[in-house]
């Protein structure tokens, strides 16, 4: 096998391809990546059972052929390769890496015992690529980091014929972000795909600005699939098993009572006032016809408080959150206003969770497309 490419589309594909791959795998044969050379292009591809990459890159081919190297390693040396062309050559047992006067010799992998990439055949739908990304990006922050309970750890995708519905939920709040996409092939009681949240946040990176992303859901079988391609570049995942919790039902269905309020000012005033709070310690905030003031309690010596200007609608309310929590919510409405809307459960004593939707001024409808539902303090206990 002997191909020549271009340094930077050879790095690129490369670091595409292992971006997914674990740190660590049970079996060293995963770390590499497989290297096919044919016609007058390079398939790249990786795989380790769960996840897999493949993209397909122009080159000039002298002799077709099959490698397998370490991924990490040729990605590494790749992406400090001078600014010329790139010729790799398999001899024997190794492959040889050339770019100008520099020049490297990778030690191969039997190509037999590599497993072959999963084919994804199922219900497919397209969707543009920078709104799926700015989806995803709103939505995977929500997601449980406990492995303890796999089923919270990954981002639902509800899709019916004409719309998905992302949805998160790490137990103390939820997102929920809604955008349209083209599918033939959902009945009407629509389907379900549960994506780990890491896998799902890399794809909306690496795909951001390719156009349109095909979406193909293989479910009901033994291994259950999501494949996401976009122009020469293909993912796939196996979808976390389990029942999603049914958060859709807490989000309530109507908020006389909320406020507006300017996003940037009270993400930069929960910043400074939760300077003087200790690691998970709650912020209080008051949301009254005068605006909304934000008080921490400290050690001894520090406290803070803060008040910005908000416009109230209907009863006055006090919650007490994470301020993280808060700020992950606010940042991703991506909007000038955000309405903060107040709930009230059966229990006096005990506020209910908040709802954050964006708003584009301050008087007005709000958006649903994302909404962001979460605990006061009060109930994370």
């Amino acid at each position: 096998m002997k191909f020549e490419v271009n340094k930077d589309i050879f790095s690129e594909a490369v670091s595409f391809a292992v971006k997914l791959l674990p740190q660590r795998t049970t079996l060293p044969i995963l770390s590499g990546v497989l290297i096919a050379a044919e016609g007058s292009s390079i398939t790249i591809s990786s795989f380790d059972y769960e996840v897999s990459a493949k993209t397909l890159v122009d080159a000039t081919v002298d002799v077709p052929g099959t490698v397998l190297v370490s991924g990490r390693l040729l990605a590494e040396i790749a992406s400090r390769l001078p600014h010329e062309s790139v010729v790799c050559e398999l001899s024997g047992t190794s492959m040889s890496v050339t770019s100008g006067s520099s020049k490297f010799s990778l030690s191969t992998m039997p190509v037999e015992e590599y497993p072959n990439l999963p084919e994804v055949e199922g219900v497919s739908g397209t969707v543009p690529a920078d709104e799926f990304a700015a989806a995803v990006s709103q939505v995977a922050p929500a997601a449980s980091r406990d492995d303890v309970t796999p089923v919270i750890t990954g981002v639902l995708l509800d899709i019916s014929s004409s719309a998905v519905v992302m949805m998160a939920t790490d137990r103390y709040r939820v997102a929920s972000r809604q955008l349209a996409w083209t599918s033939t092939g959902v009945g009407a009681e629509g389907l379900q795909a549960l994506i780990p949240s890491r896998t799902l946040s890399e794809i909306g990176k690496t795909f951001s600005s390719t156009g349109d992303i095909t979406i193909t859901i293989n479910t009901g079988g033994e291994r259950e699939l999501v494949a996401f391609s976009s122009a020469d570049r293909t993912v796939t995942t196996l979808l976390i098993k389990g029942s999603f919790p049914p958060v859709t039902k807490l989000f309530p269905a109507e908020t006389p009572d909320y406020a507006v309020v300017s996003t940037h000012d009270l993400i930069e005033a929960t910043r400074r006032v939760a300077l003087v709070l200790e690691r998970e310690a709650p912020l209080r905030y008051s949301f009254t016809a005068d605006g909304v003031a934000l008080e921490a309690l400290g050690s001894e010596q520090a406290q803070a408080s803060e008040t910005i200007d908000g416009h109230l609608v209907g009863k006055e309310c006090v919650v007490s959150l994470k301020p993280q929590f808060l700020i992950d919510g606010l940042s991703a409405t991506h909007s000038e206003f955000v309405r903060v809307a107040f709930t009230h459960p059966d229990n006096p004593n005990k506020p209910g969770p908040v709802l954050i939707t964006a708003q584009k001024a301050q008087e007005g409808g709000d958006s649903d497309a994302y909404r962001y539902l979460l605990q006061p303090n009060l109930l994370m206990r």
